[in-house]
């Protein structure tokens, strides 16, 4: 069965709308004939690939960014079949293929998924609270990173913020903005690692679970992240104030927080986040591989070699 495509035309800001034609003949060159299809909403491509994986297709392709891919693996994952997920990226961040080490090329992409070479990857199974809601649980899968805190309060803005000036624009006045409305929370964490399981008490302004290296576009939160290995690295990161947090937040992109006293790393293969302060609930949400979710409480398990990649 020919390769499906599945093609975000917002990501990158809309650019992948605008220059998908120009690309198509490479791909099919490259791939041969392919089915395409194109999202019109958010968690469309979870349907869709859901859909072409029940109906046989072999390798199903996002061509997006760091949420389309999600996406993509999250409806391969409920699909339950023995599809192969591919990547072009065309979004904005591009952290996973980062982790990866995909160069960011179409050629090289093309390559990577007619070349037939192919690894696993471990999937995060999120269980958690739906925004606005004290009793429903939701589920989400997810590949690279969830955090909770800061990160998924900069999501709910970029989400609502005008983008007149721009994306990066939207996404400076976004994290502006989550800075001052931030607030820290006391985490009391069930932690599951090599069959033991213990509880820890956390202060954070944010914490990232991790399963790839970056987010946030090129923040190295877990250089020690490997995508295969059946572990998550947790990175929680507090700092004395606010514009302490700010002014440590540029070591985030060099890896360097790791040696702040106010970091706490742990590993595990599963962690039970609860909010004891419930009072900052609506400030502390989730970030689900750059989408905004919901909240705390939340469960996160790590699905070992879940899914193959071409590349």
């Amino acid at each position: 069965m020919k390769p499906v495509l599945i093609v975000n035309p917002r990501s990158g800001g809309g650019k992948t709308g605008k220059v998908w034609e120009e690309m198509r003949p490479a791909v099919e060159r490259a791939l041969g004939a392919a089915e395409i299809l194109h999202t019109e909403r958010s968690g469309h491509a979870i349907d869709l690939a859901r859909e072409a994986a029940e109906a046989g297709a072999e390798l199903v392709v996002a061509v997006g960014g760091d949420g389309t891919f999600n996406e993509v693996a999250g409806g391969l994952m409920l699909a339950k079949k023995d599809a192969r997920i591919g990547m072009i990226g065309q979004g904005t961040g591009g952290d996973f293929r980062k982790t990866l080490g995909l160069e960011h090329r179409l050629d090289k992409y093309l390559e990577a998924l007619a070349s037939k070479k192919e690894r696993t990857l471990d999937v995060g199974l999120l269980s958690y609270a739906a925004e606005g809601e004290k009793t429903e649980t939701r589920e989400r899968y997810f590949v690279n990173i969830t955090s909770v805190g800061m990160g998924g309060l900069v999501d709910k803005y970029v989400a609502t913020a005008s983008r007149a000036a721009g994306g990066k624009a939207a996404y400076f006045g976004a994290s502006l903005k989550a800075l001052v409305n931030s607030a820290r929370g006391r985490l009391r964490c069930t932690v599951t690692h090599e069959g033991e399981t213990r509880d820890v008490t956390l202060s954070a302004i944010m914490i990232a679970i991790c399963n790839g290296q970056y987010f946030g576009s090129g923040m190295h939160v877990a250089p020690m992240a490997k995508p295969d290995d059946g572990i998550f690295e947790v990175v929680s990161m507090d700092a004395p104030s606010k514009l302490g947090f700010a002014l440590r937040s540029g070591k985030i992109y060099k890896g360097e927080h790791l040696k702040d006293e106010t970091t706490t790393h742990l590993r595990c293969s599963k962690i039970v986040l609860r909010l004891e302060n419930a009072d900052v609930a609506d400030r502390f949400l989730l970030d689900v591989d750059g989408e905004p979710l919901g909240g705390l409480p939340a469960t996160i398990t790590c699905v070992p070699k879940a899914l193959v990649l071409r590349a």
